[in-house]
C-alpha cells in the first residue's frame, strides 16, 4: 500500500465526514438559532426549552436524510473497496 492510495482514501474520507454531517449539523444550527431567537425575544430561559426542539429536529433531520447519507457512504465503500482491488494491499 503506498503513500498515494492513502492520502486518497484520507481526503476522500473527509469529504464523505462533511457531507453526510453537514445536514444534520445544519437544521441542529438552524433550529438552535431559532430557539435562541425565541427565547430571547420571551425572556424565558428554561434549558429544556433549548434541549427539545433541537433533538426533534435532529432526529427528523437524521430520518429525512438517512436515504441520502447510507448512498453516500455505500458510493465510498465501495471506492474504497475498488482501490483496494486495483492496487492491492
Amino acid at each position: 500500500m503506498d503513500t498515494s492510495l492513502v492520502m486518497d482514501i484520507a481526503v476522500e474520507s473527509l469529504k464523505v465526514t462533511a457531507l453526510v454531517g453537514a445536514p444534520v449539523l445544519g437544521a441542529a444550527l438552524i433550529s438552535g438559532l431559532l430557539v435562541g431567537v425565541l427565547q430571547a425575544a420571551t425572556s424565558i430561559q428554561e434549558m429544556t426549552l433549548s434541549f427539545v426542539p433541537k433533538l426533534f429536529v435532529v432526529l427528523g433531520a437524521m430520518a429525512l436524510f438517512a436515504s441520502y447519507t447510507l448512498s453516500t457512504m455505500t458510493d465510498y465503500f465501495m471506492f474504497i473497496f475498488e482501490e483496494i482491488a486495483l492496487k492491492g494491499i
